[in-house]
């Protein structure tokens, strides 16, 4: 089958990737996340392409797009906004901050206080920002995508469960391998080649994709699989907090996108597996005790645990 949505998702797959080379499953989990309509966690270490994919995923769609480095002495008003007084006109005027606009990437944001890391709860969940009491809507489509370093811990904010749970995926860019380093080298002798690609899809069609990604279908059976991998993550000996109702949904609604892509208008239990991971690892804690008792424990292995220990719907699930 194939859709409106996956020839919308084909064409962003393929015009990012001329940017950020060699890693197509990283880039089809960012382009699942935008037909999702939910926000991406990037964990790496510096310089492996972040930012890159932000603005190539920006020019793809022909999105605005605006960057925040987060630092410790940031205000909730630097990023959302705030009201001037305009001596001409003896009024205030709202001067909007950079989280008005359309992909809007969060870098370092663990860098910056709670406080100012709350202000991005209301955009990311609501699609609104609230600034001296008014209410500003955000323009559609609307993307947080949002990086941290998993190394450096000094000087950082730790995001809080509340925060961990708007994020619909997380996904590791990680390096490059030597012959996909050598093209990358190639390709930025004379410019980036951020610089050169162009709007491969329009706002309308990217927003009838995300329409088309709700309607679907899914069978009981492989619902009721997403529920049970989501209820182990609260039961397991190795979890002191497992995934939310939102994890869930999180779940439900990366699987569409995935079957989307494949093209299917069904998922299957393999599209729950597939994303499992990335939809439900950020929102699980590991147990004091199981740190200590073994330190290679981690959330990702937890998931493929569960994964292996949860009965799997039959091959036929998923057609009507």
């Amino acid at each position: 089958m194939s859709s409106t949505a996956q020839t919308v998702g084909e064409r962003i797959v393929r015009n990012v990737s001329q940017v950020i080379i060699g890693k197509k499953r990283e880039i089809m989990l960012t382009v699942i996340g935008l037909l999702c309509e939910g926000h991406l966690l990037i964990e790496d270490v510096p310089g492996v392409g972040k930012t890159m994919l932000a603005k190539a995923l920006a020019r793809s769609i022909g999105c605005s797009f605006s960057r925040i480095q987060f630092t410790p002495d940031m205000l909730p008003s630097d990023i959302t906004g705030v009201s001037i007084f305009n001596q001409r006109t003896q009024e205030f005027e709202f001067r909007s901050g950079p989280l008005m606009a359309q992909i809007v990437l969060a870098d370092e944001i663990n860098r910056t206080t709670p406080k100012t890391q709350s202000a991005l709860l209301e955009a990311m969940e609501e699609y609104q920002v609230t600034a001296d009491g008014t209410t500003y809507e955000l323009a559609r489509p609307f993307m947080v995508m949002a990086t941290q370093n998993p190394i450096e811990y000094e000087g950082t904010f730790p995001l809080p469960e509340a925060q961990l749970d708007r994020f619909l995926l997380r996904i590791h860019l990680g390096y490059p391998e030597p012959n996909e380093e050598l093209a990358i080298l190639d390709a930025q002798q004379y410019q980036h080649p951020v610089e050169s690609i162009e709007q491969v899809v329009s706002v309308d069609q990217l927003l009838r994709a995300q329409e088309e990604v709700r309607s679907v279908y899914l069978d009981n059976q492989v619902k009721r699989y997403i529920v049970d991998l989501v209820t182990a993550t609260r039961h397991h000996d190795a979890v002191y907090l497992g995934a939310s109702p939102r994890g869930s949904l999180s779940l439900y609604r990366a699987c569409q996108a995935r079957a989307v892509l494949a093209g299917r208008d069904h998922v299957l239990p393999d599209d729950v597996k597939d994303m499992a991971e990335s939809t439900l690892a950020h929102r699980i804690i590991v147990g004091r005790t199981a740190r200590i008792t073994d330190m290679t424990v981690n959330a990702e292995n937890i998931i493929a645990d569960i994964l292996r220990r949860t009965p799997v719907p039959g091959a036929t699930l998923g057609m009507r």
